[in-house]
């Protein structure tokens, strides 16, 4: 699945849409600045929560961290887990 643009998401926010949204980055992180509606699960224990997705294996996920690396590794762990419609967002919360 093609990444998604800051400006992307912020019109499908703004047009009432609630897509969901993981944050990877740390909770400290998380906590200091959020995209709205966002749900923070830290890069290193994302393989714990896989259970707690599953649910979401069709559904588009949005993975963000601060500039785009731990969301990359976020992209690529969870398809090869089986997720189908991850989508990276571009240059993180710093462009968001």
């Amino acid at each position: 699945m093609a990444d998604i643009t800051p400006a992307e998401l912020q019109q499908r926010q703004q047009a009432g849409e609630t897509p969901t949204i993981i944050d990877v980055r740390e909770t400290w992180e998380h906590e200091e600045r959020a995209i709205p509606g966002s749900q923070n699960i830290p890069l290193g224990t994302l393989p714990d929560k896989l259970d707690d997705l599953e649910e979401l294996k069709d559904q588009e996920i949005i993975v963000h961290c601060k500039g785009g690396g731990r969301s990359a590794q976020a992209k690529a762990f969870l398809t090869s887990q089986g997720f189908t419609n991850v989508r990276n967002l571009l240059g993180g919360i710093t462009a968001y």
